[in-house]
């Protein structure tokens, strides 16, 4: 079956749509990418751009895409290392001290909902993506990671896509810590765990049957629809290709090349009689 002449299910009627692979890579903006956005807004349909990357916050994200010539509001984007500030800001007592080892955008976030950021004497340690980090703050996290404090983790996505190939992403850290300590993270709150996945339907006002998630991997993206009702499209854009299809545990809904082909297929779910 090729990928573009599926037609979609009319029950779709929003996406949450990933960003690093899906709909641009690095700097420029994937094939469909600007149609997509144009074809949903005038067909009324909802999109939600949902990204496990944390180093960067909503604002950097609106920055980045207007400079690629796109003007997309800042409530149009839900990022994993915010959807972690609001997870722990419903189990942590307000003002918490928490030990954040990302971005400066990642600590600014847990500012802005409240947190105390402290080094010394944290309450909670949360791990977001960080190409900064050096040997001495990861001596640090395992420090408090094999002290048992609660450990929360932005995403587990182990790579980065980039223009010119992969970086490590945070799930390398994780194994890192975890060969350490033997701790796994507590709580992984982006793609494909359902605490983001909550967060989104809810911003969209949608039950998760009328959602799809379109990606680029397998193991975050598709990864969702394995335990939940919403629908996956996986785009051949970014880390996963065709060869890592069969077999694998995660198995999408629909499969297109990129978003032009998946705007194509939308076209014609909505033609069809």
């Amino acid at each position: 079956m090729t990928a573009n002449r599926q037609t979609l299910s009319p029950a779709i009627r929003g996406f949450l749509v990933d960003m690093d692979g899906t709909f641009y890579l690095s700097d420029r903006l994937l094939p469909g990418a600007a149609a997509f956005l144009d074809y949903t807004l005038a067909a009324g349909i909802q999109v939600l751009f949902l990204s496990n990357n944390s180093s960067r916050n909503q604002m950097a994200y609106v920055d980045k895409i207007k400079a690629m010539g796109l003007n997309i509001p800042p409530e149009k984007f839900l990022v994993s290392g915010e959807a972690t500030a609001q997870y722990l800001q419903t189990t942590a007592p307000a003002g918490a001290a928490v030990a954040v080892f990302g971005t400066p955008d990642l600590e600014h976030t847990f500012k802005t909902y409240g947190f105390t950021l402290d080094m010394d004497h944290p309450e909670y340690v949360v791990l977001g993506f960080d190409m900064t980090i050096d040997y001495a703050r990861l001596t640090r996290l395992c420090d408090l990671v094999r002290a048992g404090l609660p450990y929360i983790a932005t995403h587990p996505d182990f790579n980065c896509p980039v223009q010119d190939g992969f970086i490590p992403d945070i799930g390398a850290m994780m194994a890192f810590v975890e060969a350490s300590t033997g701790r796994r993270a507590d709580v992984v709150v982006g793609k494909p765990n359902h605490h983001i996945l909550d967060m989104a339907a809810a911003r969209l006002g949608l039950p998760l049957e009328a959602l799809c998630m379109v990606g680029d991997r397998l193991y975050t993206d598709i990864a969702m629809g394995q335990a939940s009702p919403i629908h996956t499209a996986l785009v051949l854009s970014g880390e996963t290709k065709a060869a890592d299809l069969p077999g694998s545990p995660h198995q999408p809904d629909y499969v297109f090349d990129n978003l032009a082909a998946l705007t194509h297929a939308l076209k014609q779910s909505r033609d069809a009689p």
